[in-house]
């Protein structure tokens, strides 16, 4: 039999936070990062009138859906054939196809997204591990890079591709320019195709990222989709570009097999986003900013409780390490890593995850807190919390902003 495969670590806390809330607890959840934000109407009205799209249509998606992605790279400097790109179901469903369609085994960096080893292990590879730069999340240090590809290789594995994320989740940090020149000559030297997951590369701070396929366009995969910039998550739709026909072929096979084509009303509001009309452009600004103004506000927390992180740059996540209070935390409540520091915070009501759920071992006091669940309950808060001036003076953030600090005081505070 194949060996088990863990439940989703996010999907996993999400379910139990959402148990213990319907049981009449509080709790914020910070585990996950589903986007909390109200659906756009013109997006929604997109998504309305072409309901009655019902046949299968491509397997690769619509050649309206590929030119509008073809379109949104090109604006971002990538030139893009609008044949070299297909959608599905999802950028997970993308990202777990495309290693099944290029092979091998797959290197993957630490810390790095819940899903990367265990969709490798499901497409019967073998997850290679290689730690990231300080402050660099997403991409494997290059040079460790290069000596585990060559380790692997020399012991019989047969690693093919490179996952990198950008910007990251976990950390909310991005690879510098150097780095990345340094990963396209390894990917280069060693003939590995990156696949570089950009789902979060609208949610850039300060100006946009560097996307491998700028600096080895002929080595990489660039996949995205609409469920973090538009929050959208449940509509389940990306689109990848591949940067030869022969692994475009590959990959729609795969598609073929696993989800026919992707769903046509869902494809005509993706169509409608990508193009990026100015209404979707100031969405994802005004979603840019609250993010970007709650995740400094919580990092200032965990800084005061006397954590320390790199600083966030992007998205909704930050990844702080307590190792600083090392000590403190195991005399006064027994814990000896991020498992038993999540598992504390849980009790108290705070749902977290530790660095071992991203690909570490259990002995780091880090974890990762999502901010992306703190703009309210309902869709009415949350649109306020997306077009107030300052979201942190809105009763119901500023609450739950604070309810965190005071937990984190309360469990690093000296007694």
């Amino acid at each position: 039999m194949p060996a088990p495969v863990p439940m989703s670590a996010t999907l996993a806390a999400d379910a139990e936070l959402a148990r213990r809330r319907a049981a009449g607890e509080r709790v914020l959840s910070m585990a996950s990062g589903e986007i909390g934000l109200p659906v756009l109407p013109a997006l929604a009205a997109q998504l309305a009138a072409a309901a009655d799209h019902s046949a299968y249509g491509s397997v690769a998606g619509s050649s309206v859906l590929r030119e509008a992605a073809a379109g949104y790279w090109g604006r971002r400097g990538l030139d893009v054939d609008p044949e070299l790109v297909v959608a599905g179901p999802g950028s997970k469903p993308l990202l777990f196809a495309l290693l099944l369609a290029i092979g091998g085994d797959v290197m993957v960096p630490v810390p790095s997204w819940v899903s990367y080893q265990a969709q490798a292990r499901l497409a019967g590879a073998e997850p290679i591990p290689v730690p990231i730069r300080p402050g660099e999340g997403g991409v494997p240090d290059p040079s460790r890079l290069r000596e585990a590809v060559i380790v692997a290789r020399a012991a019989g594995r047969d690693p093919r591709c490179v996952i990198v994320t950008v910007p990251d989740n976990p950390t909310g940090t991005i690879a510098s320019l150097g780095t990345m020149g340094e990963l396209a000559s390894v990917a280069r030297e060693l003939e590995l195709v990156i696949v570089s997951d950009e789902i979060y590369g609208d949610l850039v701070y300060d100006g946009p990222a560097v996307s491998p396929a700028l600096l080895a366009p002929e080595r990489t995969v660039v996949t995205t989709g609409l469920t973090k910039n538009l929050a959208v998550g449940g509509w389940r739709t990306g689109v990848a570009r591949v940067p030869d026909r022969v692994l475009l072929q590959r990959l729609v096979s795969v598609a073929s097999q696993v989800w026919s084509s992707p769903p046509a009303p869902v494809q005509a509001a993706a169509a409608y986003a990508l193009a990026e009309p100015p209404e979707i452009v100031e969405r994802v600004a005004a979603s840019r900013r609250l993010h970007e103004t709650v995740a400094r506000a919580v990092a200032e927390l965990f800084v005061k409780a006397g954590a320390t992180l790199a600083p966030v740059r992007a998205t909704c996540y930050l990844y702080p390490d307590f190792s600083p209070l090392r000590e403190h935390l195991l005399e006064a409540h027994g814990i000896h890593g991020g498992g038993d520091l999540a598992q504390l915070l849980s009790r108290r009501g705070i749902g977290m995850l530790p660095a071992s759920a991203f690909g570490e071992s259990v002995d780091p006091l880090r974890i990762r807190a999502a901010t992306s669940r703190l703009y309210g309950d309902t869709d009415a808060q949350r649109l306020a919390a997306l077009e107030a001036a300052d979201p942190l003076r809105l009763p119901w953030v500023r609450d739950a902003v604070e309810w965190l600090g005071e937990i984190l005081s309360d469990l690093t505070q000296t007694r």
